[in-house]
């Protein structure tokens, strides 16, 4: 007797996914038509027949939205930035609001996670938050894409439009906190973290340093830019590094906290007093920050909102309906970490 075929055999003739393979037999749009005309004349040529029950439990939403968490080198176990995980606490409300259930789930550059959640039944669409080296995880995004995967990610805007993304305004971001450093009168700040394409969102913060810099009509030294990721041993090395190279600076903006708290620990351990030396400005907000010594000050994210509509997004494509990528305001918040030069703390 033999074999039934398969849709698994069907998409190794057709050199394509086992997913669109399961639209083309849909007459689904999303698979062209040419591409579906060819999948459906094998199906036909192998005498495949849809199993109407197993189709129609695949197109029932299953009501649940999949969040995909990278990696991140940390100080404990968790592996999670801790910026993360207050926006971790508003997607689980919000998908809960909206009467849905959240999977949480690692993704490591190594695996699949980019596999076919949809079409497994496992999601209706995913979220991803963070994502290491953005060159490296540009092609899982690709993946995802080809699969007609409903996925938002938190982050800088995709080249490719089709990818839809909500994120903070970086560039603001980094042009306020370099405006704070200037209106204290330091004029010499320097940038620890990526500003390559590498890491976008560190990107668009220094490009708005650059701006405030260009603004007050000062100079930009690139020199005074150091590489660091987002960890408390980055921000201590880059420090470190910046330190030795002799250039003079009187301020950093740290393209995170964490960065910025490894900068206060190197400064501290050669004896520059923070602020009284030299000022520092984080970014994130995290809930350290202000527990930091001195307190940190920092750009705030607005992590319930991003939560929100990080969850109102992904259901807008899953239901077909228009939506497009947005950019969250950010917000200065002051603490001891920064001070005018020239002004001391009262006896």
């Amino acid at each position: 007797m033999a074999l039934k075929a398969t849709s698994i055999d069907i998409a190794y003739r057709a050199g394509v996914s086992q997913s669109t393979v399961s639209r083309a037999l849909r007459n689904s749009p999303l698979v062209n038509l040419e591409t579906r005309e060819r999948i459906q004349s094998i199906a036909k040529e192998l005498n495949y027949k849809v199993d109407k029950n197993a189709s129609n439990l695949r197109t029932q939403n299953c009501k649940t939205i999949a969040l995909l968490l990278c990696e991140d080198p940390t100080n404990d176990d968790s592996l999670i930035n801790p910026f993360f995980l207050s926006m971790l606490g508003s997607i689980t409300r919000a998908t809960a609001q909206q009467g849905y259930d959240l999977l949480v789930s690692f993704q490591q550059l190594s695996s699949d996670w980019h596999g076919d959640y949809e079409d497994s039944n496992k999601a209706d669409g995913i979220i991803l938050l963070g994502y290491g080296d953005y060159l490296d995880y540009e092609s899982k995004l690709e993946k995802l894409l080809e699969q007609n995967t409903h996925f938002v990610i938190w982050g800088a805007e995709h080249n490719n439009k089709s990818v839809l993304s909500i994120g903070c305004d970086n560039f603001q971001g980094g042009l306020i906190a370099t405006e704070h450093l200037l209106d204290q009168g330091r004029r010499q700040p320097a940038f620890l973290g990526d500003s390559s394409s590498h890491s976008p969102e560190f990107r668009d913060r220094y490009l708005g340093h650059s701006r405030a810099m260009k603004q007050a009509g000062l100079p930009l030294n690139k020199k005074r830019q150091f590489s660091a990721i987002s960890t408390e041993a980055s921000g201590f090395e880059a420090a470190n590094k910046l330190l030795d190279s002799g250039l003079a600076f009187d301020s950093i903006f740290a393209a995170s906290d964490l960065i910025a708290i490894g900068a206060i620990r190197a400064l501290k351990e050669l004896g520059i007093s923070v602020p009284e030396q030299v000022s520092i400005v984080g970014y994130d907000d995290i809930p350290v920050a202000s527990f930091a010594n001195p307190p940190l000050t920092t750009v705030k994210q607005n992590t319930q909102l991003a939560g929100e509509i990080l969850v109102e997004s992904v259901l807008k494509l899953i239901k077909g309906e228009a939506v497009k990528a947005q950019l969250i305001p950010t917000k200065l918040i002051v603490r001891e970490s920064t001070r005018p030069l020239g002004i001391q703390l009262n006896s």
